[in-house]
């Protein structure tokens, strides 16, 4: 009886605890010119892809901002508006890794639960919440700023970091011990976050 008593606390213990972790890497994107922005983060709903920076318009350049040190945003918002000059109709586009950014429609109705909702990635074990916003509650613990990047430096602004790259760098500034993410507006400011409740 113990042992089944036991199982039920220890499952029950479980199960709460994969919904609060699960909470904690849920994020509410925004849209940009009516597309919703899923940035390192993966969308909770289907989708097919229709449009592939990678096949014709021209990723690299796109996703690493040109000769000029753009921002997150400004880096999204040009990839947005490639896409919409070239007449495809798309919900959202995404930014997983590397230098791949894709455009995409919906497959499904979606729920109050789903749309505009993903899942984010994690870079130094931190939940990054790129031009997103956290489900939970938080708290700010402090900010800092991008300096000037090495690579756009040496290259004459011809190569700049991925926006992957830009995030990297900006975890390792503002990371804490108390922090239970990093959030980004967009442009070269990141800050750590508390989730409230939680310590």
């Amino acid at each position: 009886m113990k042992r089944i008593i036991l199982f039920i606390a220890f499952a029950f213990f479980a199960i709460n605890a994969s919904n609060a972790q699960s909470k904690d890497n849920l994020a509410k994107v925004r849209k940009i010119n009516g597309v919703e922005a899923y940035i390192l983060c993966e969308p909770l709903r289907e989708y097919e892809v229709v449009v592939d920076a990678g096949s014709g318009l021209k990723a690299e350049s796109l996703l690493t901002g040109g000769v000029v040190n753009k921002t997150i945003s400004d880096r999204v918002e040009q990839f947005i508006r490639k896409v919409t000059k070239e007449n495809a109709r798309v919900d959202a586009v995404i930014y997983s890794a590397g230098k791949r950014i894709v455009g995409v429609q919906f497959t499904d109705e979606g729920t109050s639960k789903t749309k505009g909702y993903a899942k984010v990635s994690r870079v130094m074990g931190y939940p990054v919440f790129v031009m997103n916003e956290p489900v939970q509650d938080y708290t700010t613990l402090g900010t800092k700023t991008g300096g000037i990047k090495v690579k756009s430096l040496v290259t004459g602004g011809l190569m700049n970091n991925s926006i992957e790259e830009d995030v990297q760098q900006m975890v390792k500034k503002v990371q804490s011990r108390a922090a239970d993410g990093i959030l980004f507006e967009g442009g070269r400011d990141a800050t750590a976050i508390q989730y409230k409740g939680k310590h």
